[in-house]
């Protein structure tokens, strides 16, 4: 999201398809501006309109076409405007850049990208939010490795992209275990290449997604690898939209009728493995039935927080930890969030997944 195919995890990585969400490393270096108010246009506070005007039309970000497939699956039917256009697209870095191109209105992602937007000087709100409870995320030593904890990165060479959830989930990782950045040499990759990378040799330690772990595994593990488990969470999964189309009264109308089919979508397919298995990671992404319900397994059960008040102090832990590190300047992220599409996705599932 991939958990689910839909979440909020980088999905362009060693054996794309076994993950399920999203998120390069280009541009927090070179941003211009350590503010989004520089060039702000103002985030409209105007009541939502309660019916989307005939006509309105969105481009939504759908990574392997996954989200069509499960509303399908699901029944769910059409929302109610057009969906002009279904971007193959997940990485936060690459919705950005379709953000700034007007070429996408709304994506999924995890917490790192809003916050990379605003350091990159570009106007975006979060606009829902699903709660991940279960780590997505380990850590994985490169073959012949004496690595066994978190506390054994001191000194060693670990994989970091700073613009996406794996670079958040080390850097909470090393605080946790009590180590300073310059403890550790960070080296500067994008998710994609963490693979390459560890089989080379060039890092000691990269996180990947859990469900890349077994497929690491299995081809290097009787070469010395090995997986270290960490319970720090990727707390965010949501959805988030350009302020230029959230100011849109029609485009704001139409992203909250969207809200209720993206939450229930995922609902779906928590509740349905066994069809999501067939349908979506054999039929289009050619893996096996086990590799299949190996995904499955660890899939975060999805909840929808009525009040975003936790998700808000976890962005801004996010936000501050960055700061320390040097990535981007600190700022509050109360401003990163459209309240107006608040308690919106929870309103639109059942009680046991409203947090």
């Amino acid at each position: 999201m991939p958990s689910s195919p839909v979440s909020g995890v980088d999905r362009r990585l060693f054996l794309t398809s076994l993950l399920g969400a999203a998120v390069g490393v280009a541009g927090l270096s070179g941003c211009a501006d350590s503010s989004a108010a520089a060039g702000s246009e103002g985030a409209s506070t105007a009541p939502l309109a309660k019916k989307v005007p005939a006509g309105t039309s969105l481009k939504i970000a759908s990574f392997s076409n996954s989200q069509q497939l499960q509303f399908r699956l699901a029944k769910l039917g059409d929302p109610p405007f057009k969906v002009s256009n279904w971007l193959n697209i997940g990485a936060g870095p690459d919705v950005i850049n379709a953000f700034r191109a007007k070429s996408l209105d709304l994506a999924n992602n995890a917490g790192i990208p809003p916050i990379q937007a605003h350091y990159q000087g570009f106007d975006a709100k979060i606009v829902a939010i699903n709660i991940t409870r279960k780590p997505n995320y380990l850590f994985a030593t490169k073959p012949g490795s004496d690595i066994r904890s978190v506390e054994d990165f001191k000194g060693r060479k670990l994989a970091f992209s700073q613009g996406q959830a794996q670079g958040v989930v080390l850097l909470r990782a090393l605080k946790k275990a009590g180590l300073k950045y310059d403890e550790v040499e960070l080296v500067p990759l994008t998710s994609n290449q963490f693979l390459t990378a560890l089989q080379s040799g060039q890092v000691d330690i990269a996180p990947l997604g859990n469900t890349q772990a077994p497929a690491y595994l299995s081809q290097y593990e009787a070469k010395g690898a090995r997986t270290i488990p960490t319970d720090v969470v990727d707390l965010l999964n949501l959805l988030w939209a350009p302020v230029s189309v959230l100011n849109d009264p029609a485009k704001a109308a139409a992203v909250a009728a969207y809200i209720p089919y993206w939450a229930k979508g995922q609902v779906w397919t928590y509740e349905h493995p066994d069809v999501w298995n067939r349908e979506f990671y054999v039929k289009t992404q050619n893996l096996t039935l086990a590799q299949a319900e190996a995904i499955t397994e660890l899939a975060n059960k999805p909840l929808f927080p009525p009040s975003w008040d936790e998700a808000i102090k976890w962005e801004q832990e996010t936000a501050d930890l960055l700061a320390e590190g040097g990535f981007v300047k600190k700022f509050d992220v109360g401003e990163l969030f459209d309240h107006r599409f608040e308690g919106i996705a929870a309103k639109s599932v059942p009680a046991e997944y409203r947090k």
